[in-house]
This record gives structure tokens, sequence and C-alpha cells, in this order.
């Protein structure tokens, strides 16, 4: 399994990002609130026009072209932004935004980070080396033993211990690592407590730990939320420790979005015939490390540290080099916008096999998905693939 690398050791504190004010966090809130913007479409946005204002202000026209104006869909105010900083501050809870110093520094380098996360706590918990203790919500009193065994004693190595909540071996990770630092991502808003027999070690993560989501404050999860959660929990995280997991369990996936972040994957090996032990035997099978003791983890990873350059100034150096209107002003023909709609399926295909498919420059893709995201006629998956929603209009 694939190991993180560290980037270059540099203070925490970052000068640039700490310069981020209140209005340009509200702009990003509107932006990332609104229809049909996802974290991948908002940093396009964002690398293409500079400011989430500008983006703002393009969106009718962008929507226009991508066929979008059968419904013009909903833009978040100004109102609606400020009312939910407001309801925020009032939990005790702050948004933080990618740029500044307090955002999880491994969670700004998985694929299209959220814009910004919620956070309740010592967001300094969140700074040091973090490993992942995930596993069945059905534990065995056995596997719930280790999670928390393994947890106190990674803590007292310095390691912040990170979980989804949930019952059973998430229970327990958090529980054995509260008294050194423990991160709860939840699939909710933080202050919606899930499962209801959580709500106890709720209110002590709040207190003494940390409580962290992308979701705005009083969000319901649903199901279709809770792998967007465990993207988190492996984004946040040097590795991710699966202690017990059925066949499908959802820790799987928490693997599976570890090695495609370039995290360690460890696994706790359980007796052959508990159905709770064949997916961890499978990992191992598959190369994951075995852990027995926190010492099998701790030979493994490497602490990883903040770049030392700003990170906000690397964030818009990354934005092509050209005037920020140059989307507004680069009009693609309807027969362009065509091809790339024929190439797309409800299935997910890369979008690079759209680009080989098309004949189409990548910038000319780029700007065609753009705009039939905005109008709500795709979907964006994992890996950089789309997919066409399945109530999509052909184009004109």
């Amino acid at each position: 399994m694939a190991s993180v690398k560290p980037d270059a050791p540099g203070d925490r504190a970052d000068p640039v990002a700490s310069s981020f004010g209140d209005a340009e966090k509200r702009d990003w809130l509107r932006l990332i609130r609104t229809e049909n913007i996802g974290p991948t479409t908002f940093h396009q946005l964002i690398a293409h026009f500079g400011t989430a204002s500008a983006a703002l202000d393009a969106i009718p026209e962008l929507r226009r072209r991508g066929g979008g104006s059968h419904r013009p869909g909903r833009i978040t105010s100004l109102r609606d932004a400020e009312a939910e900083m407001r309801t925020a501050e009032r939990a005790g809870a702050r948004i933080v935004a990618l740029p500044e110093a307090d955002y999880p520094p491994l969670l700004r380098h998985i694929d299209a980070p959220p814009p910004l996360i919620f956070m309740k706590g010592d967001p300094a918990i969140a700074a040091r080396p973090t490993i992942a203790i995930v596993g069945s919500r059905s534990a065995s009193a056995a596997g719930r033993q280790f999670a928390g065994l393994l947890a106190r004693d990674l803590g007292a190595e310095g390691i912040s211990i990170a979980s989804g909540l949930a019952r059973g071996i998430d229970t327990a990770a958090h529980q054995g690592g509260l008294p050194t630092g423990t991160i709860a991502v939840v699939a909710g808003g933080i202050d919606i407590i899930y499962p209801p027999e959580n709500a106890e070690l709720h209110g002590e993560i709040a207190a003494r730990g940390l409580i962290l989501s992308e979701c705005p404050m009083g969000f319901q999860p649903r199901g279709m939320d809770f792998p967007r959660r465990n993207r988190l929990i492996s984004g946040i995280s040097s590795g991710v420790v699966v202690v017990e997991a059925a066949q499908r369990s959802g820790s799987l996936i928490t693997a599976r979005m570890a090695l495609e972040q370039n995290r360690e994957v460890f696994a706790v090996p359980g007796h052959p015939l508990d159905p709770r032990a064949i997916g961890t035997n499978e990992l191992i099978k598959a190369g994951a490390c075995l852990v027995a003791s926190a010492t099998d983890v701790m030979e493994v990873i490497t602490p990883s540290y903040l770049p030392r350059a700003g990170f906000r100034e690397a964030y818009q150096a990354a934005a092509p080099d050209c005037p920020t209107d140059a989307l507004t002003s680069t009009e693609l023909q309807q027969q362009e916008r065509t091809l790339v709609l024929q190439a797309l399926n409800i299935a997910p295909v890369a979008v690079d096999i759209v680009v080989r498919q098309t004949g189409l420059t990548p910038r000319q893709v780029s700007i065609a998905l753009l705009e039939l995201d905005l109008a709500g006629r795709i979907e964006r998956h994992g890996q950089h693939s789309v997919s066409l929603r399945q109530n999509a209009e052909a184009l004109a």
C-alpha cells in the first residue's frame, strides 16, 4: 500500500492565508452553496475567474450557454450566506476556508477538497499527524477493545485519532483517543447528533477534541452523505486502520479512498469464520499493513507538514495565465458542446477519454463541462470522471 510522503517542513502558520477576510469567506460560502456547484466546479470557477465574487457574476451566462436557460437555478443570496455564518458562530463553530491556517493540512491535497469546512473544538488537533481508525458498526467486544487501546497508544505517541462517530469501532476509537486528541468527522451538520446514543460523546469531543464537517449547520445526513464523509476521514489522515469490516462495509470505502489519496492502509486480522473479518483479511491479502499494536502503525507512517510557501498564494498561482474574463470571452461553438454531450452517458467516463473521443482540446472540454455542470446536466464523480444526468435534455 502507498505511504504518505512528507511535504517540505515549515511553520504551520501561513501569513498569507491569515489575510483571508470575512467578506471573501462570505463570497466563497455563496458560491459553494449555489445550485449545481460542488467542490470540483468551485475550484474550476476560482481558477478561471480569480475570485468568488467574479464567478458569481458569471454564473447566469455560463448556465445559459450550458443549456440551462429554461431553469435559471438558485444563486445563494448575501443574506443567506451571512445568516449561515451567524448560525455557526452562535453554535460555537467556525467556518474555515481552504487557504486559512487552521484548515487540516493533508485535507488540502486531496482531489477537489471542500472549499469550506465547519469546525468546533480545538483546530490544533487536526494540525498534528493523524491516523483514522474505522470499522464495523456491529463490532465485537474484542474489536471495540482493540480499537480503544490502539487509539490510546497512538495518542500517547502524539497522534490524533480520526473517525466517523458511528456506533461500534468508531465510538471505541474516539473514546480511546479523547484524552490525547480525537477528531469526529460527521456526515451531517456538526450540531446534528447521530447516532442519538452518542450524544454525550459528541459533547465531549466538542469540548475536548474537534468535530468537523463540510455540511451546513442543521443538515440531516442521508445515506449518500456517508461516503463523502469517509473521503474526509481518510483525507485528514496519514493512514487508515480498519479494525473490523464485513465484505461490503463502508469502512472498505474509506480504505479505497485512502488509497486514491495516497494514504497508508492498515488492517487488523480476524478469525476466518467471523464475517466481520472478511474485509480486513482481504485488505491484508491485497497488501495492507497488518496491525497487531500501535508499534506496527508507528513504524510505517511519516509525519506530514504544511509546505513552507503560503498555501493561498500557491492555490491562486494555479490559475491559468489569462485574463479573469477569458472564460466568458471564449465562446464554444454549439457543435463543440454537442460533441461533448454526445460523448457522455449515465455511466461515469474519465474526462481524458472525452477529450480523446471528441478531438477537442482539454480546455474546450473543461469549459463545456463547466457550462453543462452549472446547467445541471451532468454529474461529477471521483477520479476526474463525469456522467450525464438521467433527466438531462439534449442540446438543441
